[in-house]
Order: structure tokens, then sequence, then C-alpha cells
């Protein structure tokens, strides 16, 4: 099973609102999902981003794959650094 960490479209109609999860990569856009990793809301100026940071890395450490847009949300918040010093510090231990 192949975990992709997308966004799930929720609120009216044009006024988004997206969850962040953790989702098999073969289901629908807004169908089940494994886990919440956070919300973001585009609307709000400036735009909300709350993301669960230790649910974002344990999903990247056990290999799920983030869509382009959860990716660039997850570089706004600093999350892709501190994953790749984690497997830094792990390959140097080694």
């Amino acid at each position: 099973m192949a975990v992709k960490l997308r966004l799930l479209r929720m609120g009216a109609k044009k006024r988004p609102y997206y969850r962040i999860v953790a989702a098999d990569s073969h289901t629908k856009r807004d169908g089940k999902y494994i886990e919440l990793v956070g919300t973001y809301n585009p609307v709000a100026n400036p735009a909300e981003i709350n993301i669960k940071e230790e649910v974002a890395l344990k999903w990247l450490n056990n290999g799920a794959i983030p869509t382009d847009t959860v990716k660039s949300l997850f570089r706004s918040q600093g999350i892709n650094e501190k994953f790749h010093q984690a497997k830094m510090t792990k390959k140097e231990s080694k």
C-alpha cells in the first residue's frame, strides 16, 4: 500500500478549506484517509497552516510521499528541513 500525504477538500462552494491527510494513493481525493496531519485555509489573509509536526515526520519516516502542494506547505513550516536533518544524523551515526 503506497501512502501519500495530500489535501482533502472541505468547505463550501468558492470557500475551500483543506485537511492534510495520510491516505492510500488509490483512494479518491475526498475519500477515506488513514490519519489527519493538519489543516490549510487558503481563504484567510494570510493563509492559515496548522500541521501536527510529529505526525508529519512520522509519516515521512515511514515512506509516505507528499504531493507537490503538501511539500510546499511543509517547506513553509520548516518540516522538510527537520526531516532531512534527522535523516542526515541517522546516516552519520551509522
